[in-house]
Order: structure tokens, then sequence, then C-alpha cells
């Protein structure tokens, strides 16, 4: 059986997941897994295609000090337990730049332009090339895909592509980006299945999840987004602040003397949720506390979020549809209920007993606006460009070396 193993690498975490291919193209997912707690608290966590339970074993710390040592864990119980060898490797990256606006085969040529963005993207792109590095060193013949999170949103016009800056720092690649790609674009594919009636309409796409942001989608294609040139701004998020004054980077370094990688590391690691809240990044956490300060967060946050869809729904020049996906999005109803509530002005009414029961419709027959629910599936989609971009390259040693 031939498979695509799909890997999206973090700094704590390796998650996985294999898709077999089965004629005409069609993938079906048959493991998904990860290891977490790498440097800390190793521990191997996969299941089966009906969710049984694959595997779970705990490692200690020294077995698993770093992405490469997970991926080697994780590649050899694949190969040596399950006898599974992917024909390729498909993996997220989340930034490719002014470089790559589609997914491409990776060779050392690629890893070297994609470092260059390292510092746009400092919580993600490190991580992202680690296991890609790891099987160019082990098996060179194995293909490997890399699926970008900026690609989805390189159709935007020059207007939102751009800040107002000189053209030579635009030219060198400081522009609006925008990020989770790849979520939109399943949510983008989705659509004409689960609401074809707006599919091909104005619909503005909430990804909340610990990462955070909003797409406006015409015709399925991206024409705005509530981040920029890296994964800071637009929405509150986990650790990150989303928009934030300029003004503020300058103060912290001239002010209270942070250096560049001081004010770095706090924008990404120590503000959003986790720093308005002093309690925590997990807005389950926040929910379910007492706190004043945990309910200001989830106030911040949902205030954002109905901020940027008015944004947005001015750059579609109106709205057809909202949709809400990735953790939050899917999971909470109660953030559902808020949002929705302060987008009454836009017409939109919304179903409680549909919305408590995460129905894929949320608001009611009479809403001037449909709300959905659309959980979303990046593996896939990067198994998907994985499979289309190896049946177009021609045939020679693609198979002969599997491993993953």
């Amino acid at each position: 059986m031939d498979t695509i193993l799909v890997v999206n690498a973090g700094s704590s975490s390796v998650k996985f997941q294999i898709f077999s291919v089965e004629g005409e193209g069609i993938l079906r997912r048959q493991i998904k897994g990860q290891i977490d707690g790498i440097a800390s608290r190793p521990r191997l966590r996969a299941s089966g295609a009906n969710g049984e339970t694959l595997a779970e074993r705990a490692y200690p710390i020294e077995a698993v000090a770093n992405v490469p040592a997970a991926m080697e864990i994780a590649g050899s119980w694949l190969r040596d337990e399950l006898r599974i060898h992917p024909i390729a490797v498909g993996h997220r990256v989340v930034h490719g730049g002014p470089d790559f606006d589609r997914p491409v085969s990776i060779d050392h040529g690629v890893v070297a332009r994609l470092e260059r963005f390292v510092n746009l993207a400092p919580l993600h792109q490190p991580h992202n090339l680690a296991p890609i590095r790891s099987i160019l060193a082990g098996f060179p013949s194995l293909p490997q895909v890399a699926c970008f999170d900026t690609a989805f949103h390189r159709t935007h016009s020059a207007v939102a592509d751009h800040y107002a800056i000189p053209h030579r720092l635009h030219a060198e690649g400081v522009r609006r980006y925008g990020f989770h790609g790849l979520s939109y674009e399943y949510v983008a594919k989705a659509l004409p299945r689960v609401a074809p009636d707006i599919a091909n309409r104005r619909v503005i796409v909430a990804h909340l999840g610990s990462g955070a942001s909003m797409c406006a989608l015409n015709e399925g294609r991206s024409v705005e987004s509530t981040m920029g040139f890296t994964a800071l701004d637009g929405l509150p998020m986990g650790t990150r602040p989303g928009q934030l004054d300029p003004g503020v980077v300058l103060y912290l370094i001239s002010e209270k003397g942070m250096s560049a990688s001081n004010v770095q590391d706090f924008l990404y690691r120590d503000c959003g949720l986790k720093g308005l809240s002093g309690v925590s990044n997990d807005m389950r956490e926040l929910e379910a506390s007492d706190d004043a300060k945990a309910k200001l967060a989830i106030d911040y946050f949902v205030y954002r979020i109905c901020l940027n869809a008015g944004m947005l729904a001015a750059a579609l020049q109106g709205l057809d549809a909202f949709v809400f996906t990735a953790g939050i999005g899917e999971n909470s109803a109660t953030i559902r209920a808020r949002v929705v509530e302060q987008l009454g002005w836009l017409g939109v009414s919304l179903d409680h007993a549909g919305n408590s029961r995460n129905s894929r419709l949320i608001s009611r027959s009479e809403s001037r606006i449909p709300v959905y629910v659309v959980p979303t599936d990046e593996e896939l989609m990067i198994a998907q460009h994985t499979l289309s971009l190896l049946m177009k390259q021609p045939s020679g040693n693609s198979r002969q070396e599997r491993a993953s």
C-alpha cells in the first residue's frame, strides 16, 4: 500500500499523519500521532483510522532531546513495527516569503532559501525545517514537499499586499503575507460541499485557535487577511499580542532597554491571552476561571474578532456568510455565541441549540448572514498537495527509497 507521511513540527512536539493512496488520487487517513514533551517529558501517542490506540509510550528526556530525535523515534516506529514506508513526505512550513506561492519539491537549495525567513516566524520556521533536514540527510532520495501557510494569500491585490513604506523594502519581501493559508484553503475547498449556496460568494473565515487570524474569501480566493508580515499581527492569540502600535516596540527598546531578541521573545511568548489574563494562554482555562483579568482577555479576544470582521466585510464590499474553524472556533460554543451576538448589526441571528450541539449551520433560518462551523484539516490539504506534486514528477527513483 502506497502511503504519504505528513509532518507538522513545532518546538516541543512533532505531529504526524499517515494517508494511504487509493486509486484516482484518493487519500484515506490511516494513522494520526505525535511525539510531544520533547526535551521535557517525551511521549509517543498514536491512533488508527477508527480512533483505536496504536501507541502510548513514554521516553527518557535524553532519548528525545530535539526534533530530529523525535523524527527518528516516530520513523523507526512506523518502519519497524508497522512496516510503513511512505512514498513521499509533506511538511507544513509556515513562511514561504516572496519566493514561494505554491507547494514545492524540497532540495538543499529550497531549504537554504527558507532559512532566510526564520526570523519572520521564529516560533515555527526553525522547527518546520528540522525534520526536513533530518530526512534529507538520512533518506536523500525520498521525495519531500513543502506546503506553505503564506501561499494561499498570494492572490491578494497590490493594495492589500503593500505597507506604506518605501518600495525598496517591499521588493526585499517586507509585505503583508497572511498565514493559516492551509486551513483557509481547506475550508474554501470544503464550502462547495458544505454550503454550495455561499461557496463562491463573500465569506469571512475565522481560524480561532492558539494561533488566530481571519480571512476574507471571494469566489474561494483570499482577498484580505488579518495577519501581515509575521504571525504576530491581527487578532490576539494564545501568547502573541496581535495588532500592536509599532511605537510599543520602540518603547520597549528605548525605555525598557530590551534588545531585539528580547522583544521578539516577549512578543511571541509572553503576550496575547497569556499576558492579558496573567492566568493562561488556553481559552478553556480562561472560560473556567473567575479571575477578572481572564474575563478581560476573553472580552478583548471577542472584541477584536468583531472589529476585524468589519474590516474584512469592507474589503469584500459586503458579506454573504461567516465561518468558524480551528480549535476554539470548532469547540467553544461560548466564544461563537459572543461573536455572533456582537455581529448582530450585520443581521446575524444565532441558533442557540444548534450552536450548543456544534452543528454545521449555527444561525437561524431568518438570519440574513448564515454562520457555519467547518472543521479544518490542514494535514489532508498537505497530503493532497504532496500527492499532486508527486504525480506531476517524472517516474524515477521516487519510490526506490522509502522511509520516514
